[in-house]
């Protein structure tokens, strides 16, 4: 593995945080609480970690395809690199605690009843996942190198903000488990 770039070391920092924050989450709790619902709405835990993993699987491959296109066409370039006003803005909107609500296209619908069993190995899996992407992106031109952004039509991010969005986008999830452990009518008996 070689040296990664600031922007992707700090990126590889915060995919290694998540792993750390959804483990110490679920840790202990059984499959009731993981599926429970605070007052019946909302996400459960559970949902709340399979839709990561459903979007991160998805935005695994396109990653892949993306990055291996890239170096092909040798678009390599140093930084650094930023995000742009429009990915300041869609940053800022995907970090917890929400600011704005968005509805889940119906492809990032999380099914209920899920084994933590399950759900979390798939979670630490695709972490290493995207920290392999990251390694196999370092030297590449960040801002260059596009992405399609997953059902926005031909909308297409750099390479950097998509990273970064699905860091935002996994903390946002994550804090929102968190909400629900720590809501007041969470089953005891961890």
């Amino acid at each position: 593995m070689s040296l990664l770039s600031p922007e992707l070391a700090e990126l590889e920092r915060q995919f290694a945080a998540a792993k750390v924050e959804a483990t110490e989450l679920v840790s202990g709790l059984r499959g009731p609480q993981f599926n429970w619902r605070p007052d019946g709405r909302g996400w459960s835990m559970a949902e709340c970690m399979l839709h990561l993993n459903m979007v991160g699987d998805r935005y695994v491959h396109v990653l892949e395809t993306t990055v291996a296109e890239a170096r092909a066409q040798g678009l390599v370039g140093q930084g650094p690199f930023g995000y742009g006003w429009l990915g300041k803005w869609i940053l800022v909107n995907t970090e917890p605690p929400p600011k704005r609500r968005y509805r889940a296209p119906r492809r990032f619908m999380p099914t209920d009843d899920q084994p933590v069993t399950a759900v979390l190995p798939t979670f630490l899996h695709l972490q290493g996942q995207l920290a392999l992407l990251l390694d196999q992106a370092n030297g590449l031109n960040l801002a260059r190198v596009k992405v399609p952004a997953l059902e926005a039509g031909r909308l297409r991010f750099n390479l950097l903000l998509t990273f970064a969005w699905i860091a935002a986008h996994q903390r946002r999830h994550l804090w929102q488990a968190g909400q629900v452990l720590r809501h007041a009518k969470f089953p005891a008996g961890r």
